[in-house]
């Protein structure tokens, strides 16, 4: 559970963040895919993100500080949002970067639309994750959007798709920042993480 929220930081550079001392999740996904919205949920806090209908609103990496104990990392968006092509390969630098060099980061929330069939770039981003071996879960959001029966047939279709990458699928869960849907598993995952990582370090 989450009783605790504060925002700590934005940067633009990896190296400026702060003390890699403690566990660290990564938020990011396509632009529009509900980010600010489930970070604003599985807080409590319906402020903390800055949530946009218009893409390409988080242009940092932004650092929150979690019950004292981990931070959750609010990324840029990937794709589609309207922007130069200069400020779009400018971000991916800074997102790679980070991803690669951060020590403390315990894995990469991969935000995936539950309304759609599975998009080229998510693909492409979770291949990259595999090559770099930077470990990822996959949040499915806006499961409220359309009935569960549609939600289940494009989560199955996403996972049979990763299974064709990698030959497993990967941990996820099925979320939405509306009813609250998937909050429960996913802050325990966080929490057992959160745990594991800390006892590592004794």
């Amino acid at each position: 559970m989450i009783k605790k929220a504060t925002f700590v930081i934005s940067n633009t550079d990896y190296k400026k963040c702060p003390a890699p001392v403690m566990p660290e999740f990564a938020f990011i996904g396509r632009s529009n895919v509900g980010k600010s919205s489930l970070v604003n949920m599985l807080t409590n806090n319906k402020n903390l993100a800055k949530t946009s209908g218009k893409p390409g609103k988080t242009q940092l990496i932004n650092h929150f500080l979690i019950n004292d104990n981990w931070y959750l990392v609010d990324l840029p968006g990937y794709g589609f949002a309207k922007v130069s092509k200069s400020i779009q390969s400018t971000w991916e630098k800074m997102i790679s970067d980070y991803l690669i060099h951060r020590e403390n980061l315990v894995a990469v929330c991969v935000l995936i639309d539950s309304r759609l069939d599975p998009q080229k770039i998510d693909l492409e981003f979770i291949t990259w994750c595999g090559e770099q071996e930077i470990p990822f879960v996959l949040i499915f959001t806006k499961s409220d959007k359309q009935g569960k029966t549609k939600t289940g047939a494009n989560v199955r279709k996403f996972l049979d798709a990763c299974f064709e990458i990698f030959g497993d699928e990967p941990q996820y869960y099925v979320t939405s920042a509306q009813t609250g849907d998937g909050k429960e598993p996913f802050l325990e995952f966080i929490a057992d993480e959160v745990k594991e990582y800390y006892d590592s370090q004794k």
